[in-house]
């Protein structure tokens, strides 16, 4: 039994981590439409994530597939998922940069509230990020086990984890300015890991989540400093 346990619980462990990246994304996403629809957001953004990930794992010979090397660039082999996780970490970049410049420059320098934006058009976004990550979710989890139905477990209890934690994860971030910043800086720095994989040059991922944490605490401890000053 435990031959089977102890694998499950390992893979969701993993897979709620590599979740928390999906999560912030989409919260930083759902900011930009008015309230009432922030919620679809979420839903419609993880929901389409458990989708994609079923309908990969259905296809899992394909799935294997996309790591075999497609050319050769200067010694550096690259495979269909190399590419999928290039675009989506240039992708990653190209949001958090623009994101982080609106908060702190254009945010500063103008007073207008900046207009909220189309559903359709943020929704689409988070369906592209979606499919890097379920990418890299399932050959991930194709790695650590070999029974498929350990995989559709791990899956599906991810997925509602992700359901039940992203409306407290996404009201933090919204109601602390603080932070939103430092999961932009986390977005960029995943975006940074996802070209380096893709680049066949894999950063561990340990080492990312650990900076992030610690950056995490040391703004938690700033943010109670500041309020016990302001009492």
């Amino acid at each position: 039994m435990s031959e089977i346990i102890i694998p499950l619980i390992s893979l969701i462990a993993l897979e709620v981590i590599l979740g928390i990246d999906n999560i912030i994304f989409i919260s930083i996403l759902a900011d930009k439409l008015p309230e009432e629809q922030r919620g679809k957001l979420r839903f419609w953004g993880i929901g389409l994530a458990l989708v994609m990930r079923l309908a990969l794992l259905a296809a899992i010979s394909w799935i294997l597939k996309l790591d075999k090397t497609l050319f050769t660039i200067q010694d550096i082999d690259i495979s269909g998922k190399g590419i999928i996780l290039i675009l989506g970490g240039l992708f990653l970049l190209y949001k958090s940069t623009k994101e982080i410049y609106h908060k702190t420059e254009l945010h500063s320098n103008s007073p207008n509230v900046p207009r909220e934006q189309s559903f359709r058009k943020l929704l689409s976004e988070v369906i592209l990020l979606d499919l890097v990550f379920s990418v890299d979710s399932i050959i991930t989890a194709v790695g650590m086990v070999q029974e498929l139905w350990v995989m559709y477990t791990a899956v599906i209890v991810t997925v509602i984890i992700m359901l039940v934690a992203a409306k407290p994860i996404s009201e933090f971030i919204r109601q602390h300015p603080s932070f939103k910043i430092l999961a932009l800086c986390f977005l960029m720095m995943i975006g940074v890991a996802l070209l380096a994989e893709g680049l066949r040059f894999e950063i561990p991922k340990g080492y990312i989540y650990f900076s992030m944490a610690f950056a995490f605490l040391v703004d938690i401890i700033q943010m109670k400093t500041v309020k016990q000053k302001q009492a």
